[in-house]
């Protein structure tokens, strides 16, 4: 077989790690926005931030080449490019990315994905000694950068996910681990008739009724502090998972199904919101979900076989964004 120098080279630039790791220390140590404006020298730096002169200056070198600094005459100042991993640079990439950070933190589980492979189960406790949520519980810096991660992930998205369904069909909604509660507000602004319940862990929940009283919607909302491992609040006409089950594995996803179920009984609907193999999810999304918590992506009859445990039949699949489906159960009849 003959071989291709070019593929060649763009494996080699597919597989290197000295660029992304690059970008994540130099969001950890906050070099894009110490170095804003007229910038500072690697000798400064090294003070300011106890590293090592020289490594420092190697690093900001290869962060030149990348054009997300610019040398200039005295040292290194952030280039336009650059300014997109500041802290307010407004998409959310400094959660992402710093090591400080859940989303960081979680990303560099992937160095133990040949463990998640040869057992199938998350790689992030094989790191880390425990796992993610675990983590976020016992270090309240890392919930509080993934609850910001989550708000900002589907924001673009917001419009078309309360556009591209008809949320008016029922008077009260679970928004079930719903977060700081982004997404159930713009429901309800959108809907004046209808009343909403988030369910979410304690810190979580703070931030929600604070979302919900900027909106004005007090009146319309009540928050709960639990797990939805727990009972959830009854009678609701939608019981909605949003970006939830493909963060576990069908044990645990089995569990949350049950809580609404047991909820939402009789007329009650379960609405599943995240991404479809086959449909809305990517091969990327999928092998994310395994390393960090032991979930996937799955495909449309995988949640039908989940469901149907519960006695949830699939109603409808509605593509919302290029990124997310909706897929609404209701329950069979006899159930």
């Amino acid at each position: 077989m003959a071989l291709n120098d070019n593929d060649d080279d763009t494996i080699r630039r597919m597989v290197g790690l000295a660029t992304p790791m690059t970008l994540r220390v130099a969001v950890t140590l906050g070099l894009p926005d110490r170095l804003l404006g007229d910038g500072a020298s690697a000798d400064e730096l090294a003070v300011e931030l106890d590293v090592a002169p020289v490594a420092l200056d190697l690093l900001l070198s290869h962060l030149a080449t990348l054009g997300v600094v610019e040398r200039t005459s005295t040292g290194y100042k952030t280039s336009a490019f650059g300014a997109n991993l500041c802290v307010d640079a407004g998409n959310g990439l400094t959660d992402l990315l710093s090591l400080d950070t859940a989303g960081g933190r979680a990303e560099l589980a992937f160095v133990e994905l040949a463990h998640s492979i040869t057992t199938g189960q998350a790689a992030y406790p094989h790191r880390y000694g425990q796992d993610f949520w675990a983590d976020l519980a016992e270090h309240p810096h890392l919930r509080e950068s993934f609850d910001r991660q989550m708000t900002h992930r589907f924001h673009e998205q917001l419009p078309r996910i309360v556009a591209g369904f008809d949320w008016s069909r029922f008077s009260t909604i679970v928004d079930v681990g719903g977060g700081h509660g982004t997404l159930l507000a713009a429901i309800l602004a959108a809907h004046p008739g209808m009343h909403g319940h988030l369910v979410d862990l304690e810190p979580t929940a703070v931030e929600a009724r604070r979302t919900f009283s900027a909106h004005g919607l007090d009146e319309r909302t009540q928050v709960t502090a639990g797990s939805f491992f727990d009972p959830l609040p009854a009678g609701a006409g939608a019981y909605l998972l949003f970006d939830i089950l493909h963060n576990w594995d069908d044990e645990h996803a089995h569990r949350i199904l049950s809580r609404c179920v047991e909820a939402a009984h009789p007329t009650g609907r379960v609405l599943v919101i995240e991404g479809v193999g086959g449909l809305r999810a990517d091969s990327q999304s999928d092998l994310t979900m395994l390393v960090i918590f032991g979930g996937r992506e799955r495909r449309i009859d995988e949640f039908r076989a989940l469901a149907s445990s519960h006695g949830l039949v699939l109603d409808t699949v509605t593509g919302l964004t290029d990124q997310r489906c909706l897929i609404e159960f209701r329950l069979a009849a006899g159930h």
